[in-house]
């Protein structure tokens, strides 16, 4: 009997001509954690998509629990115990728990015919297998990100998983729910269940990952135990790149740019007080739910305060709406490009230029296709985007890049301060260092700035100053260079023992 769930060996994929896996090698031990990186367009999807018989391969050998597998299919897969969690969890939201953990059963098993209780019955034997305790009649739309996660779950353990492939788990979890998430999965493993692991944080795939496989460009540069690497040696084999993340060292200017006093949204937050100069980096960390995302839409002029003053330049203004704050000079970068930030069938020159639109208007309100031609190219050129036609859907850009555009897309507009909702969540290691790069060198020409982020050392690193948000309330402020990953992790750390 073999020790390895899977082994693929020599696999070349090809797409129209072009090369997305060069002969790429993969083996995954059962009950183990292995963690498979690499940055955006390296060829992990593509491998995953080939393993789970999305894709057929145009070379090499893929074994599944000791078999040669041929002409591999996505039920085929399944039989063979391979499971995959996408970042959406493929799950139907307007249905049921129990309705969306059994359906896969009911079509594996061929059934015509649905039945209640069996449907009742399987979907609670799946939940009991990972502890998971949830109301079977909820409707999985209305399920937090993390109780979707652990119905996609649930719903690959009914089909006998051996293999469960999690693409980016952990992108829109909180850190109390990584945690729980790493103790399901610990359990799994013990239970001779194999987790191959696809994450872009670092610190979350040293902590639960036995062995990593590194592709760079649709090739293996390293496979071994994680004692083997650290942050500085696992960067370079990602991006073949050194990095040297050094803190901001910008001083803030005289001159203030925005100034909240007493801001109040009943429910969300309550007696905000801060103000930002020129040239600032301003860190904002707490919890989902702390409050910190709704005071950045009400700075924003997407909701409206209902008491308090904002300044800008020492001017007292009222945000009407969005138009309204950018016509003040504020932009706002959001948690989710993908549904917030971009208008994905469009072009990537179209949803750079997209906020400032009424600027490159030319004569008798038409648009001003030479100015627009310019600014799109110069923000490409400004933020090193890559891109082999502007006039492409931005959807066909990779996660990095796409962040690019949408940071592109304010600074358009040329605002006085820029607020960011997870700059870099969901990018690889090369494109989280650029942006930081990017953020860093506009705050030295004066932009004044606000980082809100799950990402401590992301906010150590970029912010002079960090506002601790708790249960609306600004509940300390810590200056960066006094603080460490550990200091700042603890004193979040505890307001997820006081929620828990």
């Amino acid at each position: 009997m073999s020790e390895y769930i899977l082994r693929v060996k020599d696999i070349v994929k090809s797409f129209v001509g072009v090369k997305a896996l060069q002969g790429v090698s993969l083996d995954i031990k059962k009950g183990e954690v292995h963690c498979l990186a690499g940055e955006n367009g390296s060829g992990k999807s593509t491998l995953i998509k080939i393993v789970s018989g999305v894709y057929e391969k145009d070379s090499g050998t893929i074994e599944i629990d000791g078999e040669i597998q041929s002409n591999l299919t996505p039920i085929k897969a399944i039989r063979s115990g391979v499971q995959v969690i996408y970042q959406d969890f493929s799950v139907f939201p307007n249905l049921t728990v129990y309705e969306n953990i059994a359906f896969n059963s009911e079509l594996m098993d061929n059934r015509i015919l649905a039945n209640k209780n069996r449907f009742r019955q399987i979907a609670q034997e799946a939940v009991e297998k990972i502890n998971f305790n949830v109301d079977l009649d909820a409707i999985v739309g209305d399920l937090s990100v993390a109780d979707k996660q652990l119905v996609a779950i649930s719903r690959a353990l009914i089909n006998n998983a051996k293999l469960i492939i999690m693409d980016e788990p952990t992108t829109a979890l909180t850190q109390n729910e990584v945690k729980a998430l790493f103790k399901r999965i610990n359990d799994l493993k013990d239970q001779g269940i194999s987790i191959l692991f696809v994450s872009h944080k670092l610190d979350e795939v040293f902590e639960i990952s036995d062995r990593f496989t590194i592709f760079r460009n649709g090739q293996n540069v390293f496979t071994g135990p994680t004692s083997e690497l650290d942050n500085e040696s696992f960067s370079y084999f990602m991006t073949n790149r050194k990095f040297q993340e050094t803190p901001y060292e910008g001083k803030p200017q005289d001159e203030e740019m925005l100034r909240v006093e007493n801001l109040t949204s009943e429910g969300e937050f309550y007696n905000i007080n801060f103000s930002l100069n020129k040239g600032e980096i301003l860190g904002i960390a707490g919890l989902l739910g702390s409050g910190r995302t709704e005071l950045a839409l009400s700075l924003f002029g997407m909701n409206e305060p209902d008491k308090g003053k904002i300044y800008i330049k020492n001017n007292e203004v009222e945000f009407k709406d969005v138009a309204d704050s950018i016509e003040h000079g504020l932009g706002y970068v959001p948690e989710d490009r993908l549904t917030e930030g971009l208008f994905l069938e469009q072009s990537i020159g179209l949803n750079i230029v997209a906020a400032n639109l009424p600027n490159l208007s030319g004569t008798m309100d038409t648009i001003d296709g030479e100015a627009t031609e310019n600014e799109i190219t110069t923000w490409i050129d400004n933020l090193s985007i890559k891109v082999a036609d502007p006039k492409l859907p931005v959807q066909t850009l990779s996660g990095g890049n796409q962040q690019r555009v949408v940071l592109g897309k304010w600074l358009a507009t040329k605002p006085d301060v820029l607020i960011l909702n997870g700059p870099t969540v969901g990018v690889d290691i090369g494109s989280k260092h650029d942006i930081h790069t990017i953020l860093k060198e506009l705050a030295e020409e004066g932009l004044a700035i606000i980082i809100i982020s799950d990402d401590i050392p992301e906010l150590i690193t970029l912010s002079s100053r960090i506002l601790l948000m708790r249960d609306g309330q600004i509940n300390e402020e810590i200056n960066s260079a006094e603080t460490s990953v550990a200091e700042l992790t603890e004193k979040i750390s505890l307001d997820i023992d006081q929620v828990v």
